[in-house]
C-alpha cells in the first residue's frame, strides 16, 4: 500500500511538470485538439512513471497495455469536463485548479486497471 501511495505522489509530480515541458514540442490546433494532446500526454506519463516504479517500488505491479488505454480515457474524460463545464455555464470551485482534473482522471484511470 505504502508503495502505490509513493506512486501516486511521483506520478502527480510528474505529470504536473512534465506535461508543459513535453507539449512546448507541440504547435497549437485549437482547444479541443489541445485539450486533447495534453490528456493523451498526461496519460503516458503517468504510465511511464507507473512503469518505472514498478520495478523500484516494492509490492507495484507493472502495468499493461490495457492499464494506459484507461489512464488515456480517464485523462480525456477530465479535459471533458474542464472544456465543457464552462460551456454548460458551470464553474469549478475556487480551490480547484482546471490542470489538475485531468491529472487526477489519468491516475484514477490507472489505478483501475493498475
Amino acid at each position: 500500500m505504502l508503495g502505490y501511495l509513493v506512486l501516486i505522489a511521483l506520478q502527480i509530480i510528474a505529470a504536473w511538470f512534465g506535461k508543459g515541458q513535453v507539449t512546448g514540442y507541440i504547435p497549437n490546433q485549437g482547444a479541443i485538439i489541445d485539450a486533447a494532446v495534453d490528456a493523451a500526454v498526461i496519460a503516458v506519463i503517468v504510465w511511464v512513471v507507473g512503469l518505472v516504479g514498478s520495478f523500484v517500488l516494492k509490492d507495484v505491479r507493472t502495468p499493461g497495455s490495457s492499464t494506459l488505454v484507461t489512464a488515456l480515457i480517464g485523462a480525456l474524460i477530465g479535459a471533458a469536463i474542464v472544456f465543457l463545464l464552462p460551456q454548460l455555464g458551470y464553474s469549478l470551485p475556487s480551490g480547484i485548479k482546471a490542470g489538475f482534473i485531468p491529472v487526477a482522471g489519468a491516475i484514477f484511470g490507472y489505478l483501475l486497471r493498475r
